[in-house]
Formats: C-alpha cells, structure tokens, sequence
C-alpha cells in the first residue's frame, strides 16, 4: 500500500486557509503570497499551485473556511431574531479579518457554506415568514451589503489607529469649506468605529422587513 505524502496531509484546503488567514492577519494582505504560504506550511510550491492555482481560487478558499463558522440557527427561531443572529454572526468574522476583506474587493462571496449557512436558509426564511420573492430576496441583499460594507470600511481590529487617522483628516481640513465635519469631530471619530452604528441599521432593516411588524415597509406599487 503506498504511503500518503506528508506534504498533502499539510496541504489540506483547511490548513491552507488557517495558514492564509495567519498571514494575513499577521503582516496585512501584502503578506499573503504562495512562497509565504508554501512556507508557512512546509510544503513545495508546486503541491500548493496544485491545491490553488490563483490567488482568487486561496480567496475563496479562505472566505469559505470562515463561512462554516456561521451557526446553525436553531428551528423554530421567530424570524427576527434568527436574522440577526446570522448577519451579526457575519460581521464578526468579517470584523475579524479585515486584511481577507481588502483582498477580496469587489469579488462575490459564493463559497457553498456561505450559500448554505447564511443565503439559503436567510431566503427561505424570509419566504416562510411571508415576504413575496422580491422582497425576500431585496430584504436579504440590503442586509448582506450592510454588513459586508460596515465590516469592511474600516480596519475594526485596530480602532485606535482608525479614530487618529480621522482625526487627522478631520484637522486638515478648511473650517469654511467642511464646517460640518470640522465642527463636530468628536462625534464623527466615535462613530468610525461604534459597532453599534452597525447592529443599530441592521435591526432597523429587520424591523422594515418584517412582515409580522405593524411598520413593516409596504410594498410600492410602482414596483408591480
């Protein structure tokens, strides 16, 4: 029987992305390259172009890892609740890695578990708790955009350095051309880095969505 290669044991594609991300996170997106990785995991950088043959494909190799941290809400959870739970459950592991986020861009977040632990079962709620197709999907998308721009607008790791860097761009400004921003620097730096900024917009999109709310948005007709 032949031995199993030790450099595939280490090359799995859950080591490969905890190794990635151990990069990142460490030295920022600039750290992560295929020499650096194949290092980090002892193994050649051909056994590790055969796993991931660009840094698109170790991308999704890494937002996929974190994906399946995502919980499983239990059934029976009333809809506003399992919906926070998941999109905050989200913005704490994107929170986490902001460096993953700046590699990733504009790129779609499409991995399987994030389809099957966040976009499924978010729809298929929304749908059960009887929102019409568009709406449970425009509810869905508002929500997920929110909590990918929120995570990502800011380095959430580092808040000390993100409210300097405010200050620092608030103090070069000219009073008379930016009186609003020069004018109240205290509340613009807080709000930088307040995570409640963002659980506060997420409950308001919920509170709009919800289908069991007297406020809940009613439909436009213009849109029918």
């Amino acid at each position: 029987m032949p031995r199993r290669s030790a450099s595939l044991d280490r090359a799995t594609p859950d080591r490969i992305a905890e190794a990635a991300l151990l990069l990142i996170d460490e030295g920022g997106p600039e750290a992560l390259t295929f020499r650096a990785l194949a290092a980090r995991l002892e193994i050649s950088l051909a056994s590790l172009q055969r796993r991931c043959t660009d840094l698109a494909g170790l991308l999704d190799l890494c937002t996929d890892h974190l994906a399946a941290r995502l919980p499983d809400v239990p059934p029976g959870t009333d809809w506003a609740t399992a919906t926070e739970t998941r999109f905050t459950a989200l913005y704490r592991l994107l929170t986490a890695h902001p460096g993953l986020l700046a590699l990733r861009g504009t790129r779609p977040w499409l991995g399987p578990h994030l389809l099957a632990r966040l976009t499924e079962p978010q729809i298929a709620a929304n749908l059960a708790a009887g929102l019409e197709p568009e709406r449970a999907v425009t509810a869905y998308r508002r929500m997920y955009l929110l909590t990918l721009g929120s995570a990502g607008f800011v380095d959430h790791r580092d808040p000390r350095a993100t409210r300097a860097a405010t200050r620092g761009a608030l103090a070069a400004l000219d009073p008379a051309d930016f009186p609003a921003l020069t004018g109240h620097p205290h509340a613009i730096v807080a709000a930088m880095t307040d995570h409640d900024v963002y659980h506060g917009a997420l409950r308001q999109l919920i509170d709009a969505a919800d289908p069991a709310a007297p406020t809940a948005t009613p439909r436009n007709p213009a849109h029918d």
